[in-house]
């Protein structure tokens, strides 16, 4: 397993901007899927974003499309979540986690927390309206 370690997190105005970035040691980087999850009080953790792992093919839930923008610097062996035009419903602790890509093909896409082996202990990120 690697072992992640995110930051970035506080607290921004509603339409403002936040960059995360998840720190990935121990094992390397490089045949994982990093994700990103989030979860908000009373609610289920949540899949957010996908990048496989080259970078070259990012994914995206519905509620973030075309507003957080996820990479990976392989070579530094870190992840990053932009997260723009930030709503109060983005208010949440979020979770980088990695996925083994098992033959790595580039085109392995999970999105369920089960996939996900390796996890973050999170950063909050509240959003005022």
């Amino acid at each position: 397993q690697v072992t992640l370690l995110e930051s970035g997190g506080g607290l921004v105005q509603a339409g403002g901007s936040l960059r995360l970035s998840c720190a990935a040691s121990g094992r390397t980087f490089n045949p994982y899927v990093m994700g990103w999850f989030r979860q908000a009080p009373g609610k289920e953790r949540e899949f957010v974003a996908g990048v496989t792992p080259s970078g070259g093919k990012p994914y995206y839930s519905v509620s973030v499309q075309g507003r957080f923008f996820i990479s990976r610097d392989n070579a530094k062996n870190m992840g990053y979540l932009q997260m723009n035009s930030l709503e109060p419903e983005d208010t949440a602790v979020y979770h980088c986690a990695a996925s083994r890509d098992p033959d790595y093909t580039e085109a392995y896409y999970p999105r369920t927390e089960r996939a996900f082996g390796s996890w973050g202990q999170g950063t909050q990120v509240t959003v005022s309206s």
